[in-house]
């Protein structure tokens, strides 16, 4: 099969495809033959070794020291199960799914297996693959940081970050839940940010979101610029501080945070289900999740992908789609390329 691999950790040039053999299918094991992925913020990290203060030994443990540990990135996949283990039950060959490999990593691969009791779901039917796809890294980072508190009607949430692959998804999960959302993210994106459900829109380029009177209950951070220490006072008693990216001293003070000050702060989040991801696609044949892609590269262009997203631009999720033959090329999707920097995940 092709492959996306890397072998040494550092820009996007180290990224080639190469030949490699079918992943073995283990009795519990959905073997997916893949048709789209995506570069996230993940593996951006995976790949260059930049991750936030203080998690480089943690990153070495997970990702490698002095050389990757998987040479095939790509947490998240769309695709049609090609074959299943003796012991599964839940899908069977032609089943269109979406899924998450997670830390395994995988889905920049012509095929990836995934556990049958990890986060895979059957794809949303209204959906192309390279569409349902964007559900999931996004998707699941932001439902799994929103789960965590009380989203009542009617409750405050900024999102910061708010066009990046997170910030789109948690804009619209705290929308279906009835919440009042305020976006923050450069001035090019507000329309994009609006469409999506946001009452408000902060432009960052032109305003401190963190010098304003307004107060929330819920703070989402998706960029690693808000912590406790800048923003906690924008938050109600009992409020919330949701940190998508932390460095380890935010992430060690967020439990002492939370007993000491009356406000939650949240840095941690646990691992994706097939329910959560069932969620999503639930939501999108509803009509209630809509996908958001800023360009779709084939596999042959991985490396002029990661080379897109280094650059901080994107909007919502660069997409791979992992099909055979054709030229090199990118396609910008709707209101692409994105027309100022955003460092959202």
């Amino acid at each position: 099969m092709r492959a996306a691999v890397y072998s040494r950790f550092g820009g996007p040039e180290n990224v080639r495809v190469e030949q490699l053999p079918r992943p073995p299918v283990r009795p519990d094991d959905v073997l997916v033959r893949v048709c789209a992925s995506t570069v996230s913020a993940a593996d951006h990290r995976a790949r260059s070794r930049e991750v936030p203060r203080g998690l480089g030994l943690l990153a070495a443990a997970g990702i490698g020291a002095f050389r990757p540990k998987r040479r095939v990135l790509g947490m998240d996949l769309a695709g049609v199960v090609e074959a299943v283990g003796a012991g599964v039950t839940r899908f069977r060959p032609g089943d269109e799914v979406v899924a998450m490999p997670g830390a395994e990593f995988g889905g920049h691969a012509e095929f990836a297996r995934v556990r049958q009791d990890g986060a895979i779901a059957l794809k949303p039917r209204t959906m192309t693959f390279e569409d349902a796809v964007t559900l999931v890294f996004g998707g699941l980072t932001a439902r799994g940081f929103l789960d965590q508190v009380d989203l009542a009607p009617g409750a405050r949430v900024l999102v910061n970050g708010a066009s990046g692959a997170v910030g789109t998804a948690a804009v619209q999960l705290a929308t279906h839940a009835g919440a009042h959302v305020t976006g923050v993210c450069s001035g090019g994106n507000r329309d994009l940010v609006t469409s999506l459900g946001a009452d408000r829109v902060i432009d960052h380029t032109t305003d401190d979101f963190a010098a304003g009177p307004a107060r929330y209950d819920v703070i989402v951070d998706c960029v690693g610029n808000a912590p406790f220490e800048r923003v906690g006072h924008l938050l109600d008693p009992g409020g919330a501080l949701l940190l998508v990216i932390a460095d380890l001293p935010g992430i060690l003070r967020a439990p002492w945070r939370s007993r000491t000050t009356g406000k939650r702060v949240i840095a941690t989040v646990g691992k994706p289900t097939a329910e959560d991801l069932a969620f999503l696609v639930d939501l999108a044949e509803a009509g209630s999740y809509r996908a958001v892609r800023d360009r779709t590269y084939d596999l042959a262009d991985i490396a002029e992908a990661h080379r897109y997203v280094d650059t901080g631009r994107k909007r919502g999720n660069v997409v791979v789609r992992i099909a055979a033959g054709g030229p090199a090329r990118s396609t910008p999707a709707q209101g692409s390329p994105a027309a100022s920097a955003n460092t959202d995940s």
